[in-house]
């Protein structure tokens, strides 16, 4: 069966073959991102758990902020980065606190859609991949019947000994197109909640980063009345 099948590969047309090869690359690709992402991806939520309970148990800002580390592959790293650097910004400026709370607030949602941006990146490989690895495998399908059937027409017969052969063959690329498709789709949708569950913490983790940064500038004109 195995060497049926080679031989159908062999004695394909030189467009077939071209079709093949390029959806044996698509899959190669597929599977390789695949098994990054989902490695990745399982990575980055671990570590935005991990960083959200360190926070969330630390005494003030400084001190949570101290505790995510320098590890700039946790996504919850670029969003207290993106909250530190405006909260700074603005104490020093003499804001309102009502000014430091919305700007605080907005860099915390930029730096969730930053990191955010940055763990989807490729995924749109797998959709387009499963989107046209069908519609690839159907061209080669359907070229290999019209070589087919222009074999037919020379050969002046319409026998199914004449016909089968050429038929199974442009059959092949719908298979491989399809054995593409599938993996690229569940891949792309499996990637998507993941991604989903990941937002979920980072959002829940520039609440809390809010929340400490509120009591922070709470805190501060007390201690200044103080002085």
């Amino acid at each position: 069966m195995e060497m049926d099948f080679l031989n159908m590969i062999f004695q394909a047309t030189l467009v077939a073959k071209l079709v093949l090869a390029l959806l044996l690359v698509l899959s190669v690709s597929s599977w390789t991102l695949i098994l990054y992402k989902y490695f990745s991806l399982s990575a980055a939520r671990r570590k935005a758990l991990a960083g959200l309970e360190r926070f969330t148990r630390a005494r003030d800002l400084r001190e949570a902020v101290q505790t995510l580390g320098g590890d700039v592959h946790s996504p919850v790293y670029h969003v207290a980065q993106q909250g530190v650097e405006e909260f700074n910004r603005l104490k020093e400026s003499g804001n309102s606190e009502q000014v430091v709370a919305d700007n605080v607030r907005r860099s915390l949602r930029q730096g969730v859609s930053e990191s955010l941006t940055r763990l989807s990146s490729s995924l749109s490989f797998l959709a387009t991949t499963a989107n046209t690895a069908p519609f690839i495998g159907l061209f080669g399908t359907v070229w290999g019947i019209m070589y087919s059937f222009h074999q037919i027409g020379q050969q002046k017969t319409a026998s199914l000994a004449t016909v089968a052969p050429g038929i199974s063959e442009a059959l092949i690329a719908t298979a491989v197109g399809l054995f593409v498709a599938i993996p690229a789709t569940v891949g792309y949708n499996l990637f998507l909640g993941m991604l989903g569950n990941i937002e979920t913490e980072l959002v829940n983790f520039a609440g809390v980063f809010l929340n400490r940064v509120q009591r922070e500038i709470t805190g501060q004109p007390a201690r200044r009345h103080e002085a």
